[in-house]
Parts: C-alpha cells; structure tokens; sequence
C-alpha cells in the first residue's frame, strides 16, 4: 500500500485554526471633543485607528481587521494606514453604535469580504503568548469566522495582551459569548460567537450596541478579568484626551 501523501507546507490543512475576526468600531464624531473624530486623535505619532488595528492583530485577530467608519470616513482613509483591513462606510453613524455593529456583522457574515486578502502582521507592539485557540469552526460558508472580536477606538489602554487572554481563554467556537472585564466590571472587547449574531443584530440599535442582548444573556457571558493588563478608560470629553500619549 503506498504511504499517505505528504502534505504540501504551503497549503493549510482544510480544519486548521483560523485567526477569530475583528470587528473596530471607528465612525464616532467626538461631538463632545468638538467634533475631532475619534479614529483621527493622535497617539504614539499616528491615528487612534492605527494603533487599534495593530492591538488587534497582535492580540492575535485575523490581519484582515473589518473597521466601520463614519465621521470624516474619506479624511481617516487618507490621513491613517489601514492597508488590508476591510474598510465599511456608515452614513447613520450619528445614530449611535449600533448602527456601526450591525453594518459589521452583516459584512463578516459574506464569506467573500471575511476572506479578503491581508498583508503580513506589523511589528509588535509588545510581546503576547503564542495562540492557543482552538480550531475555528464555519458561520454560514467555509470562509465566514466562526467568531467575532468586537473592539472599540476609543480604548486606547486596551492591550494586545488584553486581547490575547480572552481569545485563549474561551476560544472562538460559534457558541461562544465573552468579554473582557475590569475588577469584575463587564467592559470591551467583546466575543460574539456567530450563534449569537441574528440576536445581536436584533436588538443593536442606537447607543446600545450589543448591551441589550449581553444583559439578557448574561448566564451564558464569560467574563475574562483582564484589569492588571489594560485599562479600559474611553475617551469622551477633552478631559480624556490625557489617556493619550505623544
């Protein structure tokens, strides 16, 4: 009989572990910053988005960040580098969050932009434990994530070792319900396995986000303590603007 057939080393094994999604919510005004958009406000020498993304693909997320935008979308397209993220326009973005949440799930649901191309990771931004995830399961098609990490701009102390302990806490199967929390407070980011998206997706309206449906759900949501590695302050008034660093 002859032996099995070697796999080739460049081509992935059909049930190998994909990286869980990310989904950034960036379209917030800064009304209460005098209109600055938030993914625009400076930190570390480039844009709040920037240094979102790269929390996010450090944490371990897939490269292919999906970012909804909304305030001055085409001024964030020109002035930050989001090369390889999905890119999401929402004109409703004054209405609230979740408007921004729904537009996000609904494009990680088609398989052909959770698959778009990615480019390589860029260099950390500080040292995270090598993942250990377990394998991704399917949402709708063989290239839709299984999971989803939702993550919001504003955060700038959210760590990528934050992130990297809650996906490798509870993994990313289609069950899964997550969130990082602080002292025991549920905060961000959030991990909604795509069993939870339809629900999501019906109660996200407004300001409210995924609130409504965590609150109701919460005998399923794990909480992840993750308060001696990150600091979920937002910010929201000129007060905040000192959560930010040159």
């Amino acid at each position: 009989m002859a032996p099995p057939e070697t796999p080739r080393p460049d081509t992935p094994a059909a049930d190998a572990p994909r990286p869980v999604a990310a989904l950034l919510l960036a379209a917030g005004g800064g009304r209460r910053l005098g209109g600055r958009p938030k993914a625009l406000l400076p930190h570390r020498g480039r844009p709040l988005v920037e240094h979102a993304v790269r929390v996010l693909r450090e944490g371990g997320c897939a490269p292919a960040v999906h970012v909804v935008l909304g305030a001055a979308a085409d001024h964030v397209r020109d002035e930050a580098d989001l090369t390889g993220c999905v890119l999401l326009d929402n004109p409703d973005w004054q209405q609230g969050m979740g408007g921004s949440l729904h537009l996000g799930l609904t494009s990680l649901s088609d398989a052909d932009t959770a698959a778009a191309p990615s480019p390589a990771p860029p260099p950390a931004l500080e040292p995270v434990p090598p993942s250990a995830a377990p394998a991704a399961a399917t949402f709708r098609s063989a290239a839709a994530p299984s999971a989803v990490l939702v993550f919001l701009v504003d955060q700038p102390g959210i760590t990528p070792a934050a992130v990297a302990r809650l996906l490798h806490t509870v993994g990313h199967s289609p069950d899964v319900l997550a969130a990082a929390s602080y002292g025991g407070r549920r905060g961000h980011p959030v991990l909604l396995g795509a069993d939870h998206w339809p629900g999501v997706l019906r109660e996200a309206s407004g300001d409210r986000g995924a609130r409504v449906y965590l609150q109701a759900h919460a005998g399923e949501l794990a909480l992840v303590e993750c308060g001696d590695v990150a600091d979920a302050a937002d910010i929201d008034t000129p007060e905040d603007l000192r959560l930010l660093s040159p």
